[in-house]
């Protein structure tokens, strides 16, 4: 698996499980249409339509692309991380509960964990 070279700031969040401050992550105000991706391994993690917003200062998504995202027990031992199911990079917390949305489930993911690809309107592309 290729791995992308990371930034100091992105290392700290997706090696060390680092956060970053909130209301300071650049996809937290993304509407575009498109897919989140992991930005150490470019796995596909969410797509656009599951994105909404939490007033929590992170992006956050009530649903996940099947397979994507793994799920343990964070060593605080009250919150469950989640990560990337391909290399393992931490993206932050999922929240259950909290009757946000129908699905009941919001993954509270640091921006700086992911890459946005804007859909693009070609045959090729439908799948994104």
């Amino acid at each position: 698996m290729i791995m992308n070279p990371l930034s100091n700031e992105e290392a700290r969040v997706i090696i060390d499980q680092g956060t970053e401050a909130p209301y300071t992550g650049s996809l937290l105000h993304e509407t575009a249409a498109g897919v989140y991706v992991c930005r150490q391994c470019d796995a596909p993690l969410y797509r656009s339509g599951d994105k909404f917003d939490a007033h929590c200062g992170w992006p956050s998504f009530d649903d996940e692309i099947d397979g994507a995202i793994s799920r343990t027990l964070d060593t605080d031992g009250m919150r469950t991380e989640i990560c990337c199911a391909r290399c393992g990079g931490h993206l932050g917390h999922v929240f259950e509960g909290e009757l946000l949305t129908p699905k009941n489930v919001r993954h509270c993911v640091n921006s700086v964990s992911m890459k946005f690809i804007k859909k693009i309107d070609e045959p090729w592309a439908k799948s994104l």
